[in-house]
């Protein structure tokens, strides 16, 4: 019984700041879904630029179910049957956003930056191309 209560208490103070070997390549990959699949959706980039990383994140989460799963069962094996939704729902989503913003606020800044010009147009670019006379 003590070992029991032992996982449920590990499981309970777990937290993605402190890395565990299993874990932490399901959490990063968890992680790197929802950024790629952030960045690849108008709707959810918007919410990230408008730094609401868990609306974001939840617009095109269903994508990363694989990934959020394999993260759950692990830690159901690791800490026992059930604590892997509780840490998904609970520790990991608390820190969900931070790791987003962390590494998609230099990206969406950048192309923030970059698309403040208008593009040019056709004739403009070749008058540019043309060799001064």
């Amino acid at each position: 019984m003590t070992l029991g209560w032992g996982a449920a208490a590990e499981a309970a103070g777990r937290n993605p700041t402190h890395p565990h070997a299993v874990m932490s390549p399901l959490e990063g990959a968890a992680t790197d879904c929802f950024a790629e699949t952030v960045l690849a959706n108008p709707a959810a980039t918007r919410h990230a630029r408008a730094g609401r990383w868990y609306e974001a994140a939840g617009i095109t989460g269903f994508l990363c179910r694989p990934e959020v799963d394999a993260m759950i069962q692990a830690h159901d094996r690791l800490y026992g049957r059930g604590t892997g939704a509780r840490y998904f729902q609970n520790a990991y989503t608390r820190h969900l956003g931070q790791q987003l913003a962390e590494r998609l606020q230099p990206m969406l800044e950048r192309k923030s930056v970059a698309s403040a010009e208008p593009p040019v147009d056709k004739a403009e670019a070749q008058e540019l191309d043309k060799p001064a006379e």
